[in-house]
């Protein structure tokens, strides 16, 4: 469909509308593919929004996607749900979390974001610390 080149805290992001259909769109970042819901009413999120404009069948007003950051594990590496700037790291090596912890403080978009253990376990690494940049998908913490 559409293509955009988003420039976020000098950060250049290649997207790509797939597919929109009523408040459901498939949208690709970076070779990745998301799918997101449209928040037709004018209302503010809180969230972070992104504006996408509407193919030109549809209307021309513009409208509101909300995609709501979570962090994803793989191989025990907590990763990065989105780029931004790690703000705070709240363990350290050796110590033990459960599920729910808080673990650290992600800034993207200008919003802090939680992220949280998804699961019970002891810290064996941590690959990103305060002040360092981080891309989406990028490991931040592995819990074992």
């Amino acid at each position: 469909m559409e293509k955009f080149i988003f420039t976020i805290n000098g950060n250049k992001y290649d997207t790509e509308i797939l597919e929109i259909n009523d408040d459901k769109a498939q949208i690709q970042v970076n070779g990745i593919t998301y799918d997101v819901e449209i928040d037709n009413t004018k209302k503010k999120a809180a969230s972070p929004v992104a504006r996408v404009p509407r193919p030109a069948a549809q209307s021309s007003a513009t409208t509101q996607t909300i995609v709501k950051p979570r962090a994803a594990v793989s191989d025990n590496a907590i990763t990065a749900p989105l780029p931004g700037v790690i703000l705070d790291v709240k363990v350290n090596v050796g110590d033990t979390v459960t599920a729910g912890q808080h673990l650290l403080t992600l800034e993207a978009m200008k919003m802090e974001n939680n992220i949280d253990s998804p699961k019970d376990g002891v810290v064996k690494s941590i690959a990103k610390h305060k002040g360092d940049s981080v891309m989406e998908g990028d490991a931040l913490i592995v819990v074992e």
